[in-house]
């Protein structure tokens, strides 16, 4: 697998809660140089990064991140205001305590009012496997499936067809890149993937 490739399922990714308008910068210059699928971006910069790469660009962002808690009307008008600003991607963080809790009705219609919103536009479902049992993870992806999602992170075997994997955490090397492709993700979020391209060893997400 060639480094355009394994770059072209890459959401690059810049989260931090201290990230500054240059390391965005840096960020979307590199996406445009290395032609990564999307920048991963804090939402005060998506109006930003719009006006100034306009179409170079394709903008992903993050909602009810990194907890998930929102209540469901937060993270709609998040969304909404996301896509009005220029973002084409929205990657959604569950309500985790709902999950726990066994309210998976109450996910999945969550999941399918954020996507009524996002429309043809993709919408990505974290789901924070780490803190899940396995029979809470198959619940998710069942979830994810009904609703309508584009892409969870993570499980092939208990998603639909329509519904596409990406893979987040734990990238530190090139090989566990090609490692996520091989096993069937569409896209791998993380910051690191330009420097592990150019052979830069880093610490991970």
């Amino acid at each position: 697998m060639d480094q355009k490739e394994i770059l072209s399922h890459v959401d690059h990714t810049q989260l931090k809660a201290f990230a500054t308008w240059e390391d965005i910068q840096k960020l979307c210059e590199e996406a445009i140089e290395y032609q990564t699928a999307s920048v991963c971006i804090p939402p005060c910069y998506i109006k930003r990064v719009h006006d100034t790469y306009g179409e170079k660009i394709n903008i992903c962002t993050v909602v009810g991140f990194p907890l998930g808690y929102s209540v469901t009307d937060a993270k709609a008008a998040e969304t909404k205001k996301a896509l009005e600003d220029g973002a084409s991607e929205v990657d959604m963080v569950v309500n985790i305590s709902d999950v726990k809790n066994g309210n998976y009705d109450a996910v999945q219609e969550e999941i399918a009012a954020l996507k009524k919103i996002t429309g043809d536009k993709i919408l990505k479902v974290i789901i924070e496997t780490c803190y899940l049992t396995e029979e809470e993870k198959i619940a998710m992806c069942k979830a994810v499936t009904e609703a309508g999602a584009d892409y969870i992170r993570l499980f092939r075997e208990n998603i639909g067809q329509d519904v596409k994997m990406k893979a987040a955490g734990g990238v530190k090397t090139v090989a566990d890149m090609e490692a996520f492709l091989e096993a069937g993700c569409d896209r791998i979020g993380t910051s690191s993937a330009i420097k592990l391209i150019q052979g830069e060893q880093t610490s991970g997400y």
